[in-house]
């Protein structure tokens, strides 16, 4: 027996069942995909049952193609997930630079900003939803209120009363609503993963030449073109792998969905995916094999752009 066929023999029983524990999921998608599958159905009882009679080709792909969602769902997940990576990775630039510094008490700061990364998705978005963005009983409300009574005070005073006297009362914010919902889901998602951005940047902050930082200070290089010149580049591998992770994960959001608008006027293609799940299984599987293509687009942009920065 060869040196190379031990190992490849050793490593059969993985890769089989890694095979199977894939393939088998995504081939009852598939087949599901192609079927008429729905589990109350009065009408036709025999759709209740996953039979290869049921056979309706890509009629479920242009049921979900042309149901009212799906465009709406399919351009929210971009957004959402385009919105929370470019302010985890500005936010987490920012926060990294700033603790990369000396200062007291910097190892509580790293470990405060760290923490929330390690909150449950449900319990972050109730906690947001709840005590932060509710208009009435959360810090919004009782900011607005705060806020609207400074400017009412102020209104008593014999110059400056004039000018506000003119200011409107402000009215707070409900991010409940079907045009605001999206923007609650981007900041609660985006304060929970910018700490994995500052972990990974403060990390790769360790390994920075301090020898050219000297020289560039040496050459008469300000902040800004220290950044833009020499960190910036350095983080070039880190910056792409917190996109590409964040990404797998973003893409699948749907607590925070639930939790803040029940998909009223805020839904992404898992949320989609699982309103068909109640009762269409054949639109709920064609539903997801959208969702995997959108994943695959997605991975093959982005591991080229990571496999570009590990190539430099």
């Amino acid at each position: 027996m060869s040196k190379r066929t031990l190992p490849r023999l050793l490593q059969t029983p993985a890769v089989i069942l890694l095979l199977v524990w894939m393939l088998v999921p995504l081939g009852m998608t598939l087949y599901f995909s192609f079927i008429r599958y729905v589990l109350n159905s009065l009408r036709r009882p025999e759709w209740t049952s996953p039979s290869i009679s049921n056979w309706r080709g890509f009629g479920n792909y242009e049921y979900v193609y042309n149901s009212k969602d799906f465009w709406f769902a399919l351009q929210n997940s971009l957004f959402i997930v385009g919105s929370i990576l470019v302010l985890t990775v500005i936010l987490g630039l920012a926060f990294a630079m700033l603790v990369n510094r000396s200062f007291p008490g910097r190892g509580i700061v790293r470990v405060l900003l760290i923490s929330p990364f390690f909150v449950m998705p449900a319990v972050n978005a109730v906690l947001w939803i709840n005590m932060i963005l509710d208009p009435v009983l959360g810090l919004n409300g009782l900011a607005v209120e705060g806020i609207n009574a400074a400017v009412k005070g102020l209104q008593d005073f014999p110059i400056l009363g004039a000018f506000f006297s003119l200011w409107p009362e402000i009215e707070p914010i409900s991010f409940r609503a079907t045009q605001t919902s999206a923007y609650a889901v981007i900041m609660m998602v985006t304060w929970q993963w910018t700490p994995f951005a500052v972990l990974i940047f403060m990390t790769s902050l360790q390994s920075e030449d301090e020898q050219q930082k000297e020289a560039a200070i040496l050459d008469g290089a300000n902040a800004w073109s220290r950044f833009r010149n020499l960190t910036i580049p350095h983080l070039a591998r880190p910056i792409a792998i917190v996109v590409m992770i964040q990404s797998i994960f973003h893409l699948s959001l749907y607590a925070e969905i639930e939790i803040v608008s029940r998909g009223n006027g805020n839904k992404n293609l898992p949320y989609l995916i699982g309103e068909f799940t109640s009762n269409n299984i054949g639109a709920a599987s064609a539903a997801g094999i959208f969702a995997v293509i959108l994943a695959n687009i997605v991975a093959i942009f982005l591991l080229r752009m990571v496999g570009k920065n590990l190539m430099d």
